[in-house]
């Protein structure tokens, strides 16, 4: 079948809503686009788990420690997922680790801000895991079947993540005027980032046309931005926290209004210059290289046990 058949049978798939599998025939620039939005992800859920692990040993109840364990290890699940559905386009593990550490891939800004406060670490279950929802619930609808059904099982978890920020952030608002003061921080300080996650405006997103085009994205940027504010806001009015922004306005449609997003300071931190960028990628390569033993017994345990079976 020549290339043009099979990209007529592509997009027939793709109106049809079925799903792009493996093995079937897709446009380059379908595969690179993949390519860089899952491992995009995959590196988020694993950098994202160092803010959070840091405030391990400081979880104030052993409730509260084993809530949080739990949560680090759905992350690493989640990369694990996401990996795994990335290397069957092609691309090995090892390469996508390494464009991670030569900074040739990014992975969600959010995770470039310090986490300073234990009601900070309620605010990234409420906002930052409630923003990867209202994006990660289109997401199972993806065109591309691997991609689609790692979706499922990531956002029945993600939604176990935003309600123990919440509850988190709940207990805060309603504790002391200092751990009440420590939530409105937390928020104050996390409210922008978290609205940068779901990318630049649609007119300014270099990726998004084309991603939407594909069905490999389902929603635009501005559209899941204004959905995550729509719904966080009034959750704020019940906890009795402010938002930080002068200009929401709530609308007659039920939708709110919202101030001017500091787009220079999103670029910033996407090109490596936020307040934990390199913190981050330091101890994500430190850690990387320190588990090579780790890597390397793994694939002689796995080879040696091959010889085994092919000998029986």
């Amino acid at each position: 079948m020549d290339e043009a058949k099979q990209e007529e049978l592509f997009w027939k798939k793709i109106e049809a809503e079925e799903k792009i599998e493996p093995k079937d025939w897709m446009p380059e620039d379908y595969r690179k686009n993949l390519i860089r939005q899952i491992s995009q992800h995959a590196h988020s859920e694993v950098i994202g788990m160092q803010p959070e692990g840091n405030w391990i040993t400081r979880a104030p109840s052993l409730r509260a420690k084993k809530v949080l364990l739990a949560k680090i290890q759905d992350e690493a699940g989640h990369g694990l997922y996401l990996y795994s559905a990335c290397e069957t386009l092609g691309v090995s593990r090892d390469t996508l680790i390494e464009q991670l550490h030569q900074q040739k891939a990014k992975y969600s800004s959010i995770f470039n801000y310090p986490v300073l406060s234990w009601a900070d670490i309620g605010a990234v279950g409420w906002l930052v895991d409630g923003a990867a929802i209202v994006n990660q619930v289109s997401l199972q609808r993806t065109s591309y079947g691997p991609y689609s059904r790692a979706m499922v099982r990531i956002c029945k978890e993600e939604s176990f993540h935003q309600r123990q920020g919440y509850e988190i952030i709940t207990q805060m608002a309603n504790g002391t005027a200092e751990q009440r003061e420590m939530a409105q921080d937390a928020l104050n300080r996390l409210w922008w980032p978290s609205l940068m996650m779901f990318g630049p405006t649609d007119k300014d997103s270099p990726n998004s046309a084309k991603a939407m085009k594909w069905k490999i994205k389902r929603e635009s940027n501005d559209l899941l931005r204004q959905r995550f504010i729509d719904k966080t806001v009034p959750q704020a009015e019940i906890l009795g926290l402010s938002i930080p922004d002068p200009d929401l306005e709530l609308q007659a449609d039920g939708s709110y209004k919202f101030g001017e997003i500091n787009w220079q300071e999103f670029y910033d931190v996407v090109q490596g210059n936020g307040p934990c960028n390199k913190q981050r990628l330091d101890h994500h390569i430190k850690a990387h290289n320190e588990g090579a033993w780790v890597r390397e017994a793994a694939i002689a345990y796995g080879m040696s046990k091959s010889k085994e079976t092919i000998a029986a």
